[in-house]
């Protein structure tokens, strides 16, 4: 399918002359109200890149290491010893070659900010490339994608030791791990800081560039792209909106012919009632990390589930800081074109916009490869291979599916067919008959979303169905 990349001028121009059309609905002149327009400085954040170096012989290994041998013909193993660094929350190993797999183990110890204690052994998600864009997309062809493991978060932190040890007998004879390896500690930044650089956090005091960008009147604090990005949500919200709220069925409805700007959305009276949603804005996100523009695929199919990998150590108040995280991790550590998935919904229930372009907009991701086009992403953030995802949670991804699946006339409970850009389970080309609301594993084989979220799924079918009235 082919993907629209729409431009920052357009997107901003078109959002300026949607914009006073929003306000003339009830329930979107009410949301106006509820979120107002004031644009918050964004967050500063940080990523520490380090290279890894090689460990060995046997004899100096520390042996509390669970898990690693100590035998004199031991894989390749690199890491680094127990040492200071700056504030970090969450971490993450890169490697030069997206293409190849890290066939080993990846642990981490970090120490705490708050207690200067040292945390146990701490394993890190080796296999995380299925979550990326499709191979033959530009995102993928750019030439910064990298190879990289799933992010872990582990709260502020001061200090960090690693190991990784390749498997026997793994990709290489001598067991060998990918060149060019990393740690990566990222610094989600706090919400009182400006707006900053690409990378490591500090201001950006360059002059704007107005060349045919009058169309949009700026807020206080507030850059292009974030004007940009928060533009996209037009008309469902105003420029600066922190949230676009709940409607119910009947409202949601209203809206979308609003936003669809014809009456072919009233056409589809399965659309069901839109949960409240926390914009990019409204989590801090830096726009300036990301790619300018926005790249759309033709409709939305299918919503792919997954689970983070990240962790369930966090707290509902620190969800705004994992997700820049992982955005940062995504864009600046991994080279993506910005964060993976569409959607993320935390442990209390709350949905966060993703990949930006627009919420109700077919967004073209980064989460399933093979299956990226004509489909949406949506993350529960933690592990949920051995911990049960929280009943909240659930129920937002079938409010989030009901509404959103809706706006494009998809069921739920039924099955799609989507044609594969090539993986690790379908080959490029083949036309796979998938659930609607699959999990990431049905694409690719992965273990994601996790054994218990995944086993969440059918009945998430059925009640997303009956939010969107069907019968």
């Amino acid at each position: 399918m082919r993907a629209f990349l729409a431009s920052s001028i357009g997107v901003a121009t078109a959002a300026a002359l949607a914009l006073p059309l929003a306000l003339t609905s009830p329930a979107l002149a009410h949301q106006a109200a509820v979120t107002g327009s004031a644009a918050p400085a964004a967050p500063a954040g940080s990523t520490q890149s380090l290279p890894l170096e090689p460990v060995g012989p046997a004899a100096d290994r520390t042996p509390r290491v669970p898990g690693m041998s100590t035998s004199p013909r031991l894989p390749e193993t690199r890491g680094l010893s127990a040492r200071d660094v700056k504030t970090f929350s969450l971490v993450g190993v890169v490697w030069d070659d997206a293409s190849t797999q890290l066939a080993g183990r990846v642990q981490v110890r970090t120490r705490s900010v708050d207690t200067s204690a040292w945390s146990e052994w701490q394993d890190v998600e080796t296999h995380d490339s299925e979550h990326a864009a499709d191979l033959d997309t530009a995102e993928r062809g750019s030439g910064r994608v990298r190879g990289s493991t799933a992010p872990l978060w582990v709260g502020q932190s001061d200090g960090i030791e690693i190991r990784v040890q390749a498997e026997p007998g793994g990709r290489a004879a001598s067991g060998g791990l990918p060149t060019g390896l990393r740690i990566e500690l990222v610094d989600p930044g706090d919400a009182s800081h400006p707006q900053t650089d690409a990378k490591n956090g500090t201001p950006d005091n360059s002059p704007a560039d107005d060349d045919d960008k009058g169309e949009l009147a700026l807020l206080p604090g507030m850059t292009m792209e974030m004007a940009e990005s928060s533009s996209a949500n037009a008309p469902m919200a105003p420029l600066g909106a922190q949230e676009i709220g709940a409607l119910n069925k009947a409202d949601s409805t209203a809206d979308a012919v609003l936003a669809d700007g014809s009456l072919e959305a009233a056409a589809r009276p399965y659309i069901g009632p839109r949960p409240r949603i926390v914009t990019r804005m409204g989590w801090g996100a830096d726009e300036n990390l990301r790619e300018k523009g926005f790249v759309y695929t033709s409709t939305v199919k299918a919503a792919f589930v997954h689970h983070t990998a990240s962790g369930n150590n966090y707290a509902c108040k620190d969800a705004p800081a994992v997700l820049r995280s992982l955005y940062r991790y995504h864009v600046v550590s991994s080279g993506w074109r910005d964060i993976g998935y569409n959607f993320a919904i935390d442990k209390c229930g709350t949905v966060y916009e993703g990949r930006a372009g627009g919420v109700a907009k077919a967004v073209l991701g980064a989460h399933t490869m093979g299956f990226n086009t004509d489909s949406m992403g949506v993350a529960v953030i933690g592990t949920f291979s051995s911990t049960a995802p929280p009943k909240a949670t659930v129920d937002s991804v079938a409010r989030l599916t009901a509404w959103k699946l809706g706006l494009f006339g998809a069921d739920p409970r039924a099955k799609t067919t989507l044609r594969s850009g090539g993986g690790n389970l379908y080959k490029k080309g083949s036309n796979v008959r998938l659930n609607v609301i699959s999990g990431h594993r049905d694409g690719f084989a992965t273990e994601c979303p996790g054994r218990l979220l995944y086993g969440q799924l059918p009945p998430t079918r059925t009640t997303s169905a009956k939010l969107q009235g069907r019968p």
